[in-house]
């Protein structure tokens, strides 16, 4: 701000130029403050508006804040209420405990002067080691017909991959229910259970387990096609870096999961071949 000059000293063609540049700067003025107070009213209009939440805005539900928990009701009993672990059945192991001298005077305690006042489990797991068997099939030459011989291996001993059926289970066990990827299948394996497993034969062990399984899929999409109300939804997922869709049929006893390249009606006619349920629901 620049101090006004003196009026009295100007001339009046100089006051009726100074009056113009005056009212210009009030209009530009006026301007700014018209597009200000509305940049005003919309912030507070803003400010004012409940906060975007997964509820009432497309906002994700990752970004939603969940409430706080209500406090819990304090326990009936005091200090000794709740409710302790029931005890087991059958222990593996009992551990008699008795006090040979008073805690307090030292005074010299007989078993028969005591009583059981007290019984709790203590639960621990046992040594987790892989169990080796070392099959050494012997052989040679037949006396009769001078042809050699191999001794035949017993029924699960066979040549082949050195991961049994326990170790299978469990790996198709881990990796198709918990979702235990490869990487941490196999460290889970070498920390928790003492046995060094490759990803790749964790691929290999799963292809030979998922095999297996052929047999008990086929029953379950027997027992899905039987029931009377079957509810199918797809969905997209990966499989060997190509699109492909998971297909789940819902039934009254049972649940098929199906991976197949195609969203159409023909992965359905495959399921259900000539099976026609009373109720199907579907999204289509």
């Amino acid at each position: 701000m620049t101090a006004p000059p003196d009026l009295a000293d100007l001339s009046r063609s100089e006051l009726e130029a100074l009056v113009v540049s005056l009212f210009a700067q009030v209009a530009a003025l006026a301007t700014v403050n018209e597009r200000l107070t509305a940049r005003l009213a919309e912030v507070e209009a803003r400010l004012a508006a409940p906060p975007k939440t997964p509820d009432n805005s497309s906002t994700p539900p990752s970004r939603g804040l969940k409430a706080n928990r209500p406090a819990l009701p304090p326990k009936p009993g005091g200090p000794r209420g709740g409710h302790a672990r029931r005890l087991h059945e059958s222990p593996d192991a009992v551990v008699e405990v008795r006090s040979q001298a008073c805690p307090h005077c030292a005074h010299p305690l007989s078993p028969e002067a005591q009583k059981l006042g007290a019984v709790y489990d203590r639960i621990e797991l046992p040594p987790i080691q892989p169990g080796v068997t070392r099959v050494r099939l012997h052989g040679g030459v037949c006396p009769s017909c001078q042809r050699r011989f191999e001794a035949l291996a017993p029924e699960g001993l066979e040549r082949g991959s050195p991961f049994g059926r326990s170790v299978e289970a469990l790996a198709v066990y881990l990796h198709g229910v918990h979702a235990v990827s490869y990487e941490r299948l196999s460290r889970l394996m070498a920390e928790v259970f003492g046995l060094t497993i490759s990803e790749g034969a964790l691929a290999s062990l799963l292809a030979r387990g998922g095999a297996r399984l052929c047999g008990a899929m086929e029953g379950i999409r027997a027992r899905v096609v039987a029931s009377p109300v079957i509810a199918s939804d797809e969905t997209s997922a990966r499989v060997c870096g190509k699109n492909h869709w998971e297909w789940v049929f819902l039934g009254a006893r049972a649940a098929l999961h199906t991976l197949a390249p195609s969203r159409g009606a023909r992965v359905v006619t495959d399921t259900l071949g000539a099976a026609r349920p009373q109720v199907w629901v579907s999204d289509f």
